[in-house]
């Protein structure tokens, strides 16, 4: 499909080659890597944004102290260092078991896992403390008061309403941490945008190949955004929910 532009340059779109040889094979396979990779980092982060967005809020301070250092510490370092950290640094201090493990199973998937984690694990604690510091402290003082003692409270009514509220915000982390896994091709892991780039490095087709990858991560941020949409409105709290409406990304 010849196109003739501003400038007079025709260029000719040939859209087949995304799925002619084996093209087709690695575009679908950098979507299951960043689908795989992005969910197993998803589940990480949001057990420690838990752990550690409850903890920021604990009337204990050391714990809060500690807690507060790793937040401060991961989310103020930049992403691509990180996963530079873990693929080219970490690994070294491993034991040799662990080395060895590594380098079976793909040290360049696991290290973006962990980089994932660990990043954004500290920017959903800011979204968990921030959930459950909008919940009355009147709420924990009733509880305590009812017999439960300060971690039954949190585990059974502060974190279970502070997550109800933090939904929108909780979906912009997670479709921040969708495209953030692009970053792990800095360390040789094959997903989407990978692939992409291998496919317009081995037909010249920057444009096609490019264009697949930005749609199909749209795609999937959209289908994401749609279904948190669900939750939202399933999960909602009247009166301390207004409005419920896409999350902006």
């Amino acid at each position: 499909m010849p196109l003739t532009g501003f400038l007079g340059i025709q260029y000719d779109f040939q859209w087949s080659v995304l799925w002619t040889g084996e093209n087709g094979r690695w575009l679908l396979q950098g979507i299951w890597t960043t689908l795989r990779l992005s969910t197993l980092a998803w589940i990480v982060a949001w057990v420690l944004g838990i752990l550690s967005g409850a903890l920021r809020t604990v009337p204990f301070w050391p714990l809060r102290t500690l807690v507060t250092f790793y937040v401060e510490f991961f989310r103020n370092v930049p992403l691509l260092v990180w996963l530079f950290f873990w693929y080219f640094g970490a690994p070294q201090f491993l034991p040799r078991t662990a080395q060895d493990w590594l380098n079976l199973h793909g040290p360049e998937f696991w290290s973006a896992v962990v980089g994932l984690s660990v990043y954004h694990g500290a920017r959903m604690s800011e979204v968990i403390r921030a959930g459950i510091q909008s919940i009355p402290k009147t709420l924990l003082e009733a509880s305590v008061a009812t017999g439960l003692s300060v971690g039954q409270a949190y585990r059974l009514i502060i974190i279970p309403i502070a997550l109800r509220l933090i939904v929108p915000p909780a979906t912009n982390e997670s479709l921040n941490l969708l495209k953030n896994s692009s970053l792990a091709l800095t360390i040789g892991v094959a997903e989407l945008t990978f692939m992409s780039r291998q496919i317009e490095t081995y037909t010249a087709k920057a444009f096609e190949a490019l264009t697949a990858g930005t749609l199909i991560y749209l795609v999937m941020c959209l289908g994401i955004a749609s279904v948190m949409g669900q939750v939202e409105r399933y999960f909602r709290i009247p009166g301390l929910i207004a409005r419920v409406g896409r999350a902006e990304h």
